[in-house]
């Protein structure tokens, strides 16, 4: 009995650690895009952004990648998808769109994700999906009719919101990758390993694309102005990179490591309400009535679907509140 309530209590404490791994995250990146949008009204081009965001963040962790080398030969596959999705892919999209659309629009779009993973467990995967996550899905689309107004005849950019949606799409191959290897034990990848290696592939994608060569590297050098406020562009920039990129996909991917997919994905809808609030706040961004309930939906509809996924274990839903049952979750798994 000692034994039992001393595993129930590190299951407790580990899961406590990995929802405040995943509320830090969920803050750090939702300040992206407040830091983000005035660089580009000072002219830089979105990609070109992107571009300083991860190169800047690989050179901070080019130390942690020398490390963990042994990661290329082993892994190659999984870094280069976390390189490609998860880096490159949502921060590309993520920043052409909030160039064309709001940010807090782009981020409720981009939060279609948690749903989204539900197409994964259910058509790739092939485990079955509850009704209740289901209703999730269906309420967060029609949230998202709500935060683009479908009746005035999409106020909002549709380039830009196919470009949201992309990122939506890239963003579920983050939580998939990010939880790649975490029931493998002491021969799982270190989490920092992959980060460093995708920031890595991500920015040399993202020279190709961007050719940074071209950028007006003046701009940096001047001020940004934030709804009329003047700012530092190196201030933003380096916002962008040590808090927004580094901290932020750090917790992250160890809140995923320590919850799951579908857990951590719930935490991380926080993001959008963060960054629309965030947005209110410092860009003058205000969403009417209508936009703010949708929203609102967008997030409880997430919630729904990602907390009524099936286990890994038992292919049976387990909500994610449900303390107990996530706590006998390695139990089982071991014992398979």
């Amino acid at each position: 009995m000692p034994v039992r309530t001393s595993e129930s209590s590190s299951a407790g404490s580990g899961k406590g650690v990995g929802l405040g791994l995943a509320l830090v995250s969920a803050v750090a990146f939702g300040g992206s895009g407040v830091a983000a949008k005035p660089l580009i009204e000072a002219g830089l081009d979105p990609l070109h952004v992107v571009w300083l965001r991860v190169a800047g963040a690989a050179l901070v962790m080019l130390p942690v990648a020398v490390r963990h080398r042994a990661l290329v030969r082993r892994r190659p596959a999984l870094l280069a998808g976390f390189g490609l999705l998860a880096v490159a892919g949502v921060q590309a999209c993520y920043f052409a769109a909030i160039s064309r659309i709001p940010v807090g629009v782009a981020l409720l779009v981009e939060y279609l994700a948690p749903a989204l993973v539900l197409g994964w467990v259910r058509f790739v995967q092939r485990r079955p999906v509850t009704r209740a996550a289901a209703l999730g899905v269906i309420l967060a689309v029609g949230g998202l009719a709500c935060v683009v107004e479908v009746w005035s005849g999409l106020g909002f950019d549709a380039v830009g919101l196919l470009l949201a949606l992309a990122a939506a799409c890239c963003q579920v191959g983050y939580f998939v990758l990010s939880d790649q290897g975490s029931d493998a034990g002491d021969d799982a990848p270190d989490p920092l390993g992959v980060i460093a290696y995708g920031l890595l592939i991500g920015a040399v994608v993202l020279t190709a694309v961007a050719r940074p060569w071209t950028m007006h590297w003046s701009v940096l050098t001047g001020t940004a102005h934030m709804d009329g406020r003047p700012v530092a562009a190196l201030a933003l920039l380096a916002w962008i990179v040590l808090v927004a990129t580094v901290l932020a996909y750090v917790t992250g991917v160890l809140s995923v490591r320590r919850l799951s997919p579908q857990v951590a994905g719930v935490v991380a809808c926080l993001e959008a309400v963060i960054a629309t609030v965030l947005a209110w706040v410092l860009l003058g961004e205000h969403l009417s009535a209508p936009q703010i309930a949708g929203g609102a939906i967008v997030l409880v509809g997430a919630f729904i679907a990602q907390s009524s996924a099936p286990s890994k274990a038992s292919g049976a839903p387990v909500a994610s509140g449900d303390a107990h049952a996530e706590s006998e979750l390695p139990a089982r798994e071991t014992a398979a």
